[in-house]
């Protein structure tokens, strides 16, 4: 079968993890390792010749921290599907890393089982971060809306069919399979979910997942 591997960078200050990762993704028929950096400057270094997909990146690093990766990778304007891999597994830090534009999060703990989803899923183009770190947010994201006391948004502030693309955001689905259900474009999907997140005031998948539970959309 002729078919495009999914290529993957993996950048961790420990080559004994990084060997293990690799280990783990060489028994995937369609995950091919392209390479690793050991520090923050090596990934930063790495990413203006990235020929990957998919960046596995560790927060604690020397030279620069994950957290200063991701920032210059958007000062930059530089694109690239990261799952950050990390025994740091903070509500808010896990909202911060998401905040800069990664894709996914694994607890390094969970990641011989949870890091290959992890790299398929955000390859597709969709947010992973597993259950467990879920449950942290959504609980984090409450906590917010008490401390802050905000009223709840009206339906009625959202279009039948923002709601309808609501239901299957909250249901975990990417944006081609959002476009196909509804027989609209994929830009058009993009359209209604920035209209999302503005008028729900929300940065990412899982505000918008808590707007749908807390207002039994789903």
């Amino acid at each position: 079968m002729n078919y495009n591997k999914i290529k993957v960078h993996i950048a961790d200050d420990h080559k004994i993890l990084i060997d293990g990762v690799i280990a783990l993704l060489n028994t995937e028929d369609d995950i091919e390792v392209e390479g690793f950096s050991l520090t923050g400057r090596q990934v930063v270094n790495w990413s203006s010749k990235n020929t990957a997909d998919v960046l596995v990146l560790d927060i604690n690093m020397p030279e620069m921290d994950g957290i200063e990766v991701l920032k210059t990778f958007k000062k930059r304007n530089t694109t690239i599907k990261t799952i950050i891999l990390s025994s740091l597994s903070d509500p808010k830090l896990v909202q911060e890393m998401i905040a800069l534009g990664a894709n996914g999060f694994v607890d390094k703990s969970r990641a011989n089982e949870q890091i290959i989803d992890a790299i398929k899923v955000v390859h597709n183009g969709i947010q992973y971060i597993s259950e467990d770190i879920k449950v942290k947010l959504l609980d984090l994201y409450a906590s917010d809306a008490k401390e802050e006391d905000e009223p709840e948004y009206l339906h009625g502030d959202l279009t039948e069919r923002e709601i309808a693309v609501l239901k299957l955001i909250a249901k975990e689905k990417s944006s081609s399979e959002i476009a196909d259900q509804l027989n609209v474009s994929i830009k058009k999907v993009e359209t209604y979910r920035s209209n999302l997140y503005k008028k729900l005031k929300v940065r990412n998948v899982v505000g918008l997942a808590m707007y749908a539970v807390r207002n039994k959309i789903v």
